[in-house]
Formats: structure tokens, C-alpha cells, sequence
């Protein structure tokens, strides 16, 4: 199944290039014509002396060697733009600052990533440590009055000899302890959540510091050489290592936030599902309210259709690590000015070819 996916993604390249090499070629054949007037001048008056075209528009050395169009403008391009080499590249300090949510990425001048990373590092940690806390708080000071009146009816059936009022007084009880128990209830999904947004901000936080590292590495040590696609293959079987070695940190750390959250998820929601399980058969050996046994029910439903979605998260950020490590090695050499020449034709315009190689 990999190799026809890879046999189809290699031929909508092939077709792809060979139309752009098709339409570059009409394209600036037409807007390119030759300079028959100083070609005319030149042979009206061969005394005179040419001029001297400067060095700067002349070509370089043979623009189908590796790495060279032979075009200064084309030659000097950054090899990729978003990890553009600055000025600041202590690997100590990158590291350092990126302990603070976005100040790697400030450090070394992409401020628009981190502007990112910190605004929602910052509204994580609100929701985690300070809008869950009050959460909590209003859970437990509304349920309070029902612990109360809980108290007050136990205290009345334990005073009261009358069976009529006994029975009144336990439906009341039993009334007002459901009420608490769905306090309860919420409470626990509460921390559960926490617990798993608290997950899904270490490994963002993982991200930055990853991402970080990648763009001083990319600053120090990018190669647009081929990478095996067989070793990325293999190193991806272990998540994170195949994107390490086509030099994609930041991929890295996203991988590792991904499967990090997605595995507190599942514990989060399987730890709901045996609580209102638990709870479910503590209902129905006390013959409670088919209303109450009803909605415990659906809770225990929805829990598991998380903890399964969730299952399904994970294994399908793993396959896509595995084939993101594969194209990227496959394409690890795209930026490589080599596939792209401009070239005179002899009827006095220019071509463009396009190579790609795999």
C-alpha cells in the first residue's frame, strides 16, 4: 500500500513539473525576445568596440552544476525562509530562554512564532492553575446547601419514630443526596480535564523548547543533501526520531505534544468510565431512579467514545510521523537550487528546467 501511495505521489510530481517546465518555457519565451537591435547595431558598425557586459548578469560557471543556476539574483536566495540564520546563535542562551514560553524563538528573531507559542502557553496555564481552581470552588460552595440539607434530613429520620415521616424524610434524603452526588460527579470530570490540559501543556511547552533547538541547528548545520528514505522509514518507527533525522525538530515536538496529550486523554477517560461504572453499580443494587441510572449511563458511554477516539488519535499521528519522515527525506534536497536553471535558447529567448530527484 506505501509503495503504490509513493508511486502516485512520484508520478502528480512528475506531471506537475513537466507542466511548469511546459509553461515556464512558452512563458518567458515569450516575454523574453532577443536583442536584434544590438545584434543589427554590431554588424552595421563592426568597428566599434561591444560593450562590456557587466559581471553581474553574465553567467557563473555552468548553471547545470549542483547547487548553481548561474544566476547571482537566483544563487544568493535564502534556502528556506522560515528559518532564516541571525546574528544570535549561542546554542546555550536558545536553550536557555526557551524556558520561558516563546523566549527561544524570541532570541533568535522569529518573533511571530513565538508570539504564538506564548499566547497560548498563557492561556493554558489560565485555564489549568487558575480558572479550574475556581471551577473546583464553585462546585464545592454549590454543593454545599445539599450537604446540608442531606444532614438535616438524616438528623430528622433518626429523631422521628413515625414510618410515614421516615419515609418522606428518606425519598427528601435520597432526593438531595442525588443532587450532591452530581456535584460530585462534575467535580471529578473537573480534575480529570485538568489533569489532561495540564498534559497538553508540558508537551506544547516541549514543542517550544524542541522547535527552538531545530531553528539554531537549521542556523548551523542545514543540508539540502538526499536524504535514505529506508533509514528515516526505520528510525520512524520510533515516534519523533524519524523527523530528528531530517533535521525537523520542531516536527519532533510536535509529534511528542500530540501523543503526549492524546495519552492523558486516554487515562483521564478511562479513569470516568470505571468511576461512573463504580457508580453505576452502586445505583442499581440500590434500586435508584431509572432518571439517575439513565444519565450515569450515558456518561459511562461518552467517556468511552473519548478514550476510543482518542486511541485512534494516537495511532494515526503515529502513521502520519511515519510518512511525514519518509516524504520529507524523499524531498530533502527540493530546496537545492540544482533542480531549477534558466537557460538561453537558440532562437534568442530563454527556458526554464525543472529536475527533480528521486
Amino acid at each position: 500500500m506505501l509503495n503504490r501511495l509513493l508511486a502516485i505521489f512520484l508520478f502528480a510530481c512528475l506531471a506537475f513539473a513537466g507542466v511548469a517546465v511546459a509553461q515556464a518555457d512558452s512563458t518567458v519565451a515569450a516575454t523574453v525576445p532577443a536583442d536584434t537591435s544590438a545584434a543589427e547595431s554590431a554588424e552595421a558598425d563592426p568597428g566599434e568596440e561591444a560593450e562590456e557586459v557587466p559581471a553581474d548578469t553574465a553567467f557563473q560557471g555552468d548553471p547545470l552544476v549542483k547547487g548553481k543556476t548561474g544566476i547571482r539574483s537566483i544563487d544568493t536566495l535564502p534556502v528556506n525562509e522560515w528559518d532564516i540564520p541571525t546574528k544570535r546563535n549561542s546554542l546555550g542562551l536558545t536553550m536557555l530562554l526557551s524556558l520561558f514560553p516563546g523566549g527561544g524563538q524570541y532570541y533568535t528573531e522569529h518573533y511571530v512564532r513565538g508570539g504564538f507559542i506564548t499566547g497560548i502557553e498563557l492561556l493554558l496555564v489560565y485555564e489549568v492553575y487558575f480558572n479550574k481552581s475556581w471551577q473546583k470552588d464553585r462546585v464545592l460552595e454549590q454543593a454545599q446547601p445539599f450537604r446540608d440539607t442531606v444532614s438535616m434530613y438524616s438528623k430528622l429520620i433518626r429523631e422521628t419514630q413515625d414510618r410515614d415521616s421516615i419515609a418522606y424524610y428518606q425519598g427528601k434524603r435520597n432526593e438531595y443526596a442525588n443532587r450532591v452526588r452530581e456535584k460530585s460527579d462534575k467535580k471529578m470530570e473537573q480534575e480529570d480535564l485538568r489533569y489532561a490540559e495540564n498534559a497538553w501543556l508540558f508537551g506544547l511547552h516541549l514543542y517550544g523548547m524542541m522547535d527552538a533547538f531545530g531553528i539554531w541547528y537549521n542556523n548551523n548545520y542545514r543540508s539540502v543533501e538526499l536524504r535514505d528514505m529506508k533509514t528515516a522509514l526505520l528510525l520512524g518507527l520510533i515516534p519523533g526520531l524519524g523527523q530528528m533525522y531530517n533535521g525537523e525538530f520542531g516536527k519532533a515536538g510536535l509529534l511528542y505534544m500530540g501523543l503526549i496529550g492524546a495519552a492523558a486523554s486516554i487515562r483521564t477517560s478511562q479513569n470516568m468510565v470505571e468511576y461512573y461504572l463504580d457508580r453505576k453499580h452502586f445505583l442499581e443494587k440500590e434500586n435508584s431512579s431509572s432518571e439517575e441510572l439513565d444519565r450515569v449511563t450515558e456518561r459511562v458511554t461518552y467517556y468511552r467514545k473519548n478514550r476510543n477516539q482518542y486511541i485512534w488519535g494516537v495511532a494515526l499521528i503515529y502513521l502520519y510521523s511515519l510518512g511525514d519522515a519518509v516524504v520529507d527525506a524523499l524531498l530533502s534536497d527540493f530546496d537545492n537550487p540544482t533542480h531549477f536553471a534558466l537557460l538561453p535558447t537558440l532562437t534568442g529567448g530563454a527556458q526554464a528546467l525543472f529536475t527533480l530527484d528521486f
